[in-house]
């Protein structure tokens, strides 16, 4: 039986197509960005499946798993939630609202600025994470298992390394932007 990793898969024919229809360019960027597509696409699917057993959403769990790891009281603003999952307040708004209606979180101000609102964890939220959590860990050691101890760390120093190409990319377009932005003529209608 062939090793995995050497039979061809749907990314591989993708690669052929363009080589044969476009010899011309490298388009070897699709062999690691194709690929860290579909596999995040993949680890959601599998992910959703056990999330669906705790009531939760993957959204859900990236907010508990949020409070979970700040350490007593487990609490954070909407905004703090938000840096720290990228989204928006807006978005988090929302997330919290229905996690409020399942006992998962509970919305409390301090003493000291009765403006500040804190979403905290529940106690029945605390353990439906920390159960989760669990599951969620052992079942990415298992999507894992095909990689040695040592390709792990191989490939999880490439992968940051990828994410920092990606954001100074991002950084710089973004910067390219604001720069055009500032020196083009805005046309008022």
């Amino acid at each position: 039986m062939a090793n995995k990793t050497t039979e061809a898969d749907a990314i591989d024919g993708i690669l052929a197509d363009w080589a044969r229809e476009r010899p011309d360019l490298d388009a070897s960027s699709i062999g690691i960005l194709g690929r860290l597509m579909r596999l995040g696409n993949q680890v959601r699917a599998v992910e959703s499946s056990y999330f669906d057993e705790y009531g939760l959403t993957l959204a859900s769990f990236d907010v508990l798993a949020n409070l979970r790891r700040s350490g007593p009281p487990h609490r954070k603003t909407a905004g703090e939630l938000a840096t720290s999952s990228m989204l928006t307040t807006g978005g988090i708004t929302f997330r919290l609202d229905r996690m409020e209606e399942q006992n998962l979180i509970e919305r409390v101000r301090t003493r000291e600025d009765r403006r500040v609102v804190y979403a905290q964890l529940t106690a029945h939220g605390k353990a439906v994470i920390d159960e989760a959590f669990g599951k969620h860990l052992e079942q990415q050691r298992q999507l894992l298992s095909g990689l040695t101890s040592s390709e792990l760390d191989q490939l999880a120093m490439l992968l940051k390394k990828a994410e920092a190409s990606v954001v100074a990319y991002d950084a710089g377009v973004m910067e390219a932007v604001d720069q055009n932005s500032e020196t083009s003529p805005v046309k008022m209608q």
